[in-house]
């Protein structure tokens, strides 16, 4: 797997585990969905993304 889907996967997770935490615990969750899809938006016209770093640094292949 490439950083990119690597990035995807761990992306796609968090938002659902967010929604499923937001649903049957708190609300408050909801907040965090909100952030990855706000990194997703800024990465997507700046080009730059802050897991994209750390899995580039963990040696994931581009």
């Amino acid at each position: 797997m490439t950083v990119n889907e690597y990035l995807r996967a761990i992306a796609g997770s968090l938002v659902v585990a967010s929604v499923a935490l937001g649903y049957w615990v708190h609300p408050g969750f909801l907040v965090f969905t909100a952030f990855v899809g706000i990194n997703l938006l800024q990465s997507a016209f700046s080009d730059w993304c802050p897991m994209m770093s750390l899995l580039r640094k963990a040696g994931i292949p581009d």
